[in-house]
Parts: C-alpha cells; sequence; structure tokens
C-alpha cells in the first residue's frame, strides 16, 4: 500500500512545533473525526522452517558415502522444489561439528561451491571428498554422472 506523506503546515499546524512529517494515516485522528475500523489481518500458516531444515538434514544423511547429491536433488527429494539456495542456506550455517555428512552435496557442474564466507572450508570439503573416492580434474570438477 503507497503511503502518502503530510506535512504540518498542509494541516495548519505551524506554530513553534519543527516541521515534521505526519503519516497520511494519522490525518484522521488529527481532525478529530471518528475512524473507521481497521480491517482485520489475513490469518497466515506458522512458518515452516524448522521443518524444511529437518527435511534437508535427514535427506542428506541418507547420501551413501561415495556418492553425492546437487542441492537441487536434496531439495527436491526434502519435498522442496526449486529450493537449491535453501539447501546451501541451511548447509552454510550448519555446525561443523554436526553428523551430517555436508561434504557430498555439491553444485549442478559436479564441483565444490567456492565461496569466500566459508572461510577455507571449500578445499575441506574438496579434501573430503578425495578420501572418499573422487577424483577431480585440472577444473576441480569430477564426473557427476559416476557418483550420483
Amino acid at each position: 500500500m503507497w503511503r502518502r506523506w503530510v506535512y504540518r503546515e498542509d494541516l495548519g499546524l505551524s506554530g513553534s512545533l519543527p516541521r515534521a512529517q505526519i503519516h497520511s494515516d494519522n490525518l484522521w485522528a488529527l481532525s478529530g473525526v471518528p475512524m473507521s475500523p481497521k480491517r482485520k489481518r489475513l490469518q497466515t500458516t506458522p512458518s515452516q522452517g524448522n521443518e524444511a531444515v529437518a527435511a534437508i538434514c535427514a535427506v542428506i544423511r541418507r547420501i551413501p558415502k561415495g556418492w553425492v547429491a546437487t542441492y537441487g536433488q536434496v531439495a527436491a527429494m526434502a519435498g522442496l522444489p526449486r529450493r537449491a539456495r535453501l539447501v546451501g542456506h541451511v548447509l552454510q550455517h550448519l555446525d561443523p561439528a554436526s553428523d551430517i555428512p555436508w561434504h557430498r552435496v555439491v553444485n549442478a557442474r559436479g564441483a565444490v561451491s567456492y565461496t569466500p564466507s566459508r572461510n577455507g572450508s571449500d578445499t575441506f570439503q574438496q579434501r573430503l571428498l578425495e578420501k572418499e573416492g573422487f577424483e577431480f580434474d585440472d577444473r576441480n570438477r569430477f564426473n557427476l554422472d559416476r557418483f550420483r
């Protein structure tokens, strides 16, 4: 809803008070005319954030050693299609000491997603995958079809 700002001078309230902005919804209160009842807010469904995180973590726990999944695959299997970025967000905020094999989730190109916010855990993820038998090429990618 667009709002309109009104100045005190527009309302005839000039004087010793400094010039201030008054919201147009408050004009009725300033004019002394009784206001109409406000609309009730629509009922919204409660946030399902914790359920989504639990579903994502449950899917990642099922990825066996020596296999990987993409962010999009994890999202689809968790019942959140087209929410690959949510999977990345959950993994980014995951406790490093957790038992979830976060290193088995890679991007759709078959590579580790490098970001400056991870503080070096990108190379750590690549080393963990190499321990499980993944061979990276000179572009730091592996054959995704072979390990899916």
